[in-house]
């Protein structure tokens, strides 16, 4: 027996559990798309720093390699803020090279500078 009460009821259910649903899948997406833009950015920093500490090299080598890898990988926009600088880490010289970049909250864009990555390489000599 159908009550008159209920007519309807199915669509409005499929509504709100399909919001529901799409809200918590864009949610995953957007989190797998932070998490791969902050890898992206810890391997460029680090491939930047192992780069300006070959011999020949400098951190200003660091600084350029760094952020040609990210403008090739994600946005010019992410390689804006790249510094580096030697640092002493337990006793060694040590190259460290620092990536500050928008934290992605709506797909690439985002709040500037939130995201801080660095990456090390150990000086020769």
């Amino acid at each position: 027996m159908k009550v008159p009460n209920e007519s309807g009821s199915a669509v409005v259910d499929f509504v709100l559990v399909g919001a529901l649903l799409t809200l918590f899948f864009i949610s995953i997406v957007q989190l797998t798309l932070v998490l791969h833009v902050r890898n992206t950015l810890i391997d460029a920093a680090a491939s930047g720093a192992r780069y300006g500490a070959l011999s020949d090299r400098t951190s200003l080598d660091a600084r350029a390699r760094t952020t040609e890898l990210i403008g090739a990988a994600l946005n010019g926009d992410f390689a804006r803020d790249v510094t580096s600088s030697e640092v002493d880490i337990d006793g060694m010289r040590t190259l460290e090279v620092t990536v500050r970049a928008p934290l992605p909250v709506v797909g690439l864009l985002g709040p500037g500078k939130l995201l801080e990555v660095k990456g090390h390489a150990d000086l020769p000599g």
